[in-house]
């Protein structure tokens, strides 16, 4: 293999200008919608997800004090 002069690279920086005050307005414009349809869209994972949970939580507690009852007497 033959060897050529070498390549010099150019490096590319990307950075914020300090005077630049409007970085992340983009993600505060128009919030409320974008919540409503994050939640519109995705309320039937939210549900098989929290369902479980919740139900799993609530057994655990009335069992727990099922059985401090059970114990009372």
């Amino acid at each position: 293999m033959a060897k050529g002069p070498p390549i010099r690279f150019k490096a590319v920086i990307y950075s914020l200008s300090p005077f630049e005050q409007k970085i992340m307005s983009g993600l505060w414009k128009d919030l409320p919608h974008k919540v409503e349809k994050k939640i519109t869209d995705n309320w039937l994972n939210a549900v098989f997800f929290l369902t479980p949970l919740i139900g799993t939580t609530m057994y655990a507690k009335n069992y727990k004090e099922q059985e401090k009852l059970s114990h009372r007497y």
